[in-house]
């Protein structure tokens, strides 16, 4: 049984310790990712940098799929496991599988079909879109591959088995970081090297991750069809809003990309290098994101709100300085940024520009992470997906295209960060005010006793969701930079039962 470490001691050490332990590992992720850049950039053409960023763009969205159908399959097993039901975790997991493979390529065979079209609706053209287009045809197919891994490595966590879920997503980085210059350079296949690693690294992820559910845990089951279509309204019920949420971030990335595309290529290669090197700058705040769940989760299980009150000022307030001390750091450092990629003319303005004067608001995109974790740990989960999908639609596509009217490509910065004060604000306004609410239920017409209970049920089931701020996300793709919102959508089914709860006070109370 898990023992409730957070409802005692300083919170601020808490989320230090949370944050910095999981920002280990997957900052090593994000360097790899970074390095892809780095290696093209050495070949010296701008064209290889810009259509590394188009690529990248359409694969976040592939690989978001497999992120929303991963967290299915770790709810729903970390939840058969801690009601001891072993062979219905088994059965879940095989059948989470079989959907997850199956989703995944019905997805990787309609994007192939369609990549030089998804290319031009992102604003690729030219040589850079033949570019991305090899890189794609290479890369896209073994989305079924990455995809079972992701949702393998949430099945270790679901067992506990943290560690390993960790070591598959490190080895998959390691051997990206050590073919990519042999392929790029030593066979001379430049951007389809970059990618045939890749497609490597995805192998290794697969198969560590495979060997620990299926050799080490022996997880897998046998198949029976009448318990997969039963199993389907499980499954769905979860992946569904967990994918509609995750598809949300890549399709705002995709706005910003195809808005900066039409002031040229060079401003893209720069807008690429900067998709790498924000995961890099600010992995402690998406770490935090994933750190923050665990801690307000268990002191609401306690009802010890005024501690969950703190542990949201908290992480703000260390949100706030670790965004603003690194910015500073980003800032003196930025002519060495671009040097080191090789960076010139517009591509260099664009990343001086976004080092000097954009990076300090990512504390907003920071803050909203917070919020978005507590929603989701205070039974409204829902709240979450509406604030991923907002900020990623009306917090993004009108701003960025009043931003690029008004002020040309760094208009385009400037409103998406525009979008993310606003949403950031909201959110962190809102999930203060459901603590509140809660509180006054709990206090109220709803009894602590029953609250209690609700919450202790819940937690009974999802006892091995403390280990999930490790993120079993793609290490060979840009996705990683929004690892932050697979640790948000997995603290959900904890609260189902305090979701309904509240819902049914609610409705007794307008009556």
């Amino acid at each position: 049984m898990a023992v409730a470490k957070f409802v005692q001691g300083s919170i601020l050490r808490h989320i230090l310790v949370m944050s910095s332990t999981a920002a280990v590992g997957i900052s090593a992720l994000f360097v790899v990712d970074l390095l892809d850049i780095f290696f093209l950039s050495l070949l010296g053409e701008l064209e290889l940098a810009a259509a590394v960023g188009y690529a990248g763009t359409i694969s976040f969205f592939t690989t978001s799929i497999g992120i929303g159908l991963s967290i299915a399959l770790g709810a729903l097993v970390s939840r058969s496991i801690g009601a001891k039901e072993t062979k219905k975790a088994k059965r879940l997991l095989l059948n989470s599988l079989v959907v997850t493979l199956l989703m995944s390529i019905l997805v990787a065979i309609t994007v192939y079909l369609f990549i030089p079209d998804l290319l031009k609706l992102v604003g690729a053209t030219g040589k850079t879109a033949e570019l991305a287009e090899s890189y794609l045809n290479i890369l896209v197919p073994s989305l079924p591959l990455i995809c079972l891994a992701m949702a393998l490595g949430s099945a270790l966590r679901a067992v506990g088995d943290a560690k390993l879920s960790m070591v598959s997503t490190l080895i998959g980085g390691g051997v990206n970081a050590v073919f990519d210059p042999i392929f790029i350079f030593m066979f001379a296949m430049g951007i389809e090297g970059a990618a045939v690693a890749s497609v490597m690294a995805r192998f290794a992820v697969f198969a560590v991750a495979a060997k620990g559910v299926v050799v080490k845990h022996n997880l897998l089951g046998r198949f029976n069809f009448d318990h997969f279509v039963e199993d389907l309204k499980p499954i769905f019920a979860i992946a569904g809003p967990a994918m509609l949420t995750n598809v949300a971030t890549p399709i705002g990335n995709a706005v910003v990309t195809r808005a900066i595309a039409d002031f040229g290529d060079s401003y893209v290669a720069g807008w690429a290098v900067l998709g790498r090197l924000i995961p890099v700058s600010f992995g402690m705040i998406f770490a935090l994101s994933g750190a923050v769940g665990p801690i307000v989760g268990q002191n609401f299980g306690a009802l010890e709100f005024e501690r969950v009150k703190e542990s949201l000022t908290r992480a703000i307030q260390f949100c706030a300085v670790y965004v603003i001390a690194v910015s500073l750091l980003l800032f003196l450092t930025r002519h060495q940024i671009v040097s080191v990629f090789d960076m010139k003319g517009d591509a260099a303005e664009l990343i001086l520009f976004f080092c000097s004067y954009i990076a300090v608001f990512f504390v907003f995109s920071g803050i909203l992470f917070v919020a978005n974790a507590s929603f989701n740990n205070l039974g409204k989960a829902k709240y979450s997906t509406l604030f991923n999908v907002g900020k990623a639609t009306v917090g993004t596509i009108p701003f960025v295209y009043f931003g690029a009217q008004w002020g040309g490509v760094y208009g385009v910065l400037v409103g998406q960060a525009i979008g993310s004060i606003i949403f950031g604000v909201l959110g962190v306004v809102v999930a203060y005010r459901l603590v509140d609410k809660v509180q006054n239920m709990a206090t109220g017409s709803v009894s602590a006793s029953e609250l209690r209970e609700s919450v202790t049920q819940a937690e009974d089931k999802t006892e091995f969701d403390e280990e999930l701020s490790l993120s079993s996300q793609n290490p060979m793709s840009s996705s990683c930079a929004n690892m932050a919102m697979v640790n948000e959508e997995q603290d959900c089914v904890a609260s189902n039962k305090v979701a309904e709860l509240i819902g049914t006070d609610e409705k007794a109370s307008t009556k």
